[in-house]
C-alpha cells in the first residue's frame, strides 16, 4: 500500500470492487445496494477537517443538488473514524455519506495509496448503476476539481441513456 505515490488506480472499464461501510452515523453502506439506485460517486479524501479535504467536501456539498438532478448518490471515504465522520459532516453540513475504511482495505481495493507513506491518496471514481468505474480523476492538489469533473461526467452519462 505505501509506495512512492504511484497509485495503481483502477481503471476506467474495471469492475468496481464492492464494499460494506460503516458511515458517519454508524449506518452499513454497501455498494452493491447503492448502486440498485443508480450511478454513485466514490471519493477517497487523506483526511477530515485538513484545508484541501474541507474544500473539497464542501465543494461536494454546495453541487450536491446537481448530483443529485444527475441521479447519482456521492459517498466519501477516507480512513477516519466514525466518529470523525460525525464531527465532520455536522461542522460542514455534509449531506451525503462519509465511510470510514480504518483497516484501508477498500482503499487498498480501489488502489488508492499514500504517497511515501504519508499523504494519502486523494482519487474520484464514477461508478454507473452496473458497477462498471465510467471515469477516474486523481489530483492530490486540486481537490475541488474533483467535483466539476464528476459532475461533467454523470451529465455526459445521464445525456446518453
Amino acid at each position: 500500500m505505501f509506495g512512492l505515490g504511484f497509485s495503481k488506480a483502477l481503471t476506467v472499464g474495471s469492475s468496481a470492487p464492492l464494499f460494506a461501510l460503516p458511515d458517519q452515523d454508524g449506518h452499513q453502506v454497501v455498494l452493491a445496494d447503492a448502486l440498485k439506485v443508480g450511478p454513485v460517486v466514490v471519493y477517497f479524501y487523506p483526511r477530515d477537517d485538513t484545508p484541501g479535504c474541507t474544500a473539497q467536501a464542501c465543494k461536494f456539498r454546495d453541487g450536491y443538488a446537481d448530483f443529485s438532478d444527475a441521479g447519482a448518490q456521492v459517498l466519501g471515504i477516507s480512513a477516519d473514524t466514525v466518529d470523525s465522520h460525525k464531527k465532520f459532516a455536522e461542522r460542514y453540513r455534509l449531506p451525503f455519506r462519509l465511510l470510514a475504511d480504518t483497516d484501508d482495505a477498500v482503499h487498498t481495493a480501489y488502489g488508492v495509496q499514500a504517497a511515501l507513506g504519508l499523504i494519502r491518496g486523494r482519487v474520484t471514481y464514477v461508478i454507473d448503476s452496473t458497477g462498471v468505474i465510467r471515469h477516474v480523476f486523481e489530483d492530490r492538489l486540486h481537490a475541488t476539481a474533483h467535483v466539476s469533473d464528476a459532475l461533467q461526467v454523470l451529465r455526459t452519462l445521464k445525456a446518453g441513456q
